[in-house]
C-alpha cells in the first residue's frame, strides 16, 4: 500500500489539489492551480495523475474527463467502482455495490469476457439539487 510520504513532490501537489477541491478537476484546472508550484506543462500533471491512478489514490471520471481523489484509498477490495455525479453542483459520490458487481461478474463470466476495469458513472441530480427544484 502506498502512503502519502512515498509520493513524489508533483504527486503530492496533485493529490493536495484534488483533496482540497469541492468537486472533480480536469488536468488543465489542476495545472492552473499548481502554476505557482512550478508546474508549466500538462505532461507534469498527466504523469502524476497516471501514477496516482495506478496506486489507487485517484479516479478518472471518463464521462466528464475529470479526476477525483479516491474516497476509500485504503479499500481495494472492490473490482467495481461506481460514481454518482451531480450535473448541477458537481458533487461526486463514490460507491461500490456488491449486487451490481455480482451481476456484472456473472455476465462477463457467461460471455467469457475478461474486463480490465469496471467503472459505472451515473449522472443526474443529487438529493440537495433535486430538493432545490
Amino acid at each position: 500500500m502506498t502512503t502519502r510520504h512515498q509520493l513524489t513532490r508533483n504527486q503530492n501537489l496533485v493529490m493536495h489539489a484534488l483533496d482540497s477541491a469541492a468537486g472533480p478537476l480536469s488536468a488543465y484546472t489542476i495545472l492552473d492551480r499548481l502554476r505557482d508550484e512550478g508546474f508549466r506543462a500538462p505532461l507534469q500533471v498527466y504523469r502524476a495523475l497516471e501514477k496516482l491512478q495506478e496506486m489507487g489514490l485517484v479516479h478518472r471520471l471518463e464521462s466528464i474527463n475529470a479526476f477525483v481523489a479516491c474516497a476509500h484509498p485504503d479499500c481495494h477490495a472492490h473490482d467495481m467502482i461506481a460514481f454518482a455525479i451531480c450535473e448541477k453542483c458537481g458533487k461526486v459520490d463514490e460507491f461500490s455495490d456488491d449486487v451490481v458487481q455480482e451481476r456484472l461478474g456473472a455476465w462477463t463470466a457467461g460471455h467469457r469476457f475478461k474486463p480490465s476495469k469496471t467503472t459505472v458513472e451515473i449522472r443526474g441530480h443529487c438529493a440537495s439539487c433535486s430538493a432545490a427544484g
